[in-house]
């Protein structure tokens, strides 16, 4: 009876929203670290440039020029893993592959953070921030803070989980911020920190040759 007056009463439904919210975040983990990041594959070399007529000589196919607000670079091949690079693209050592719009490689889901899983990159993101923030809350209402030593040996354990919830929820955060930013700039991470030595962007007539728009960059981003 207690049980049902607590139901009717609202009591589990935070609980199990927020074990909910746990186990949707710990999918998110396996499915951004274990999917494709957006591997370019070999037998995809003449789908490398988008930008190409396809009624235009096989000379002018092979050139592989890039749009014309990149000042006309040429795109060359990766010295590692010996594919043609599509635009925005960049081989990872650690991953042993080149990557559609590599952002980053993330050490904290070993994988990198490419064209196909940036989006759930950002989901992962902030499904986790609403965990942290919604379980440093939990441990902040469980301290009632006294000046004794009895006190400080029975919440150790809870100061040090509310300690180290407020340190991944600044980085969490902060990380979640730069990415919309950089989304909202149609830019990436690796963009933004090496512009001067990317030849695309370094040639380029424009700051952001990729940049259409706030609105228009987060809506192509997301949907």
């Amino acid at each position: 009876s207690d049980l049902r007056e607590q139901e009717e009463r609202g009591e589990l439904l935070q609980p199990l929203i927020f074990v909910l919210l746990v186990l949707c975040s710990v999918l998110l983990y396996f499915k951004v670290s274990l999917m494709d990041p957006g591997f370019v594959k070999p037998e995809e070399e003449a789908k490398v440039n988008p930008f190409i007529n396809e009624q235009s000589g096989e000379a002018e196919a092979q050139s592989l020029v890039i749009p014309q607000a990149t000042g006309g670079v040429k795109l060359r091949r990766c010295g590692y893993c010996l594919v043609k690079q599509p635009m925005r693209a960049r081989h990872c050592q650690l991953c042993q592959h080149c990557v559609r719009r590599y952002d980053h490689h993330c050490p904290w889901i070993e994988n990198c953070v490419g064209e196909r899983n940036h989006p759930l990159f950002i989901a992962y993101l902030s499904v986790q921030l609403v965990v942290l923030l919604w379980g440093g809350h939990v441990a902040w209402s469980g301290l009632y803070f006294q000046r004794s030593w009895e006190w400080l040996q029975h919440n150790i354990f809870l100061l040090l989980s509310f300690l180290l919830i407020v340190i991944f929820t600044i980085v969490v955060l902060l990380l979640l911020v730069s990415h919309l930013y950089l989304i909202s700039c149609n830019t990436t991470t690796w963009e933004f920190m090496s512009h001067h030595r990317i030849s695309y962007l370094r040639h380029s007539a424009l700051e952001n040759p990729f940049d259409q728009g706030i609105i228009l960059n987060l809506w192509k981003f997301f949907c």
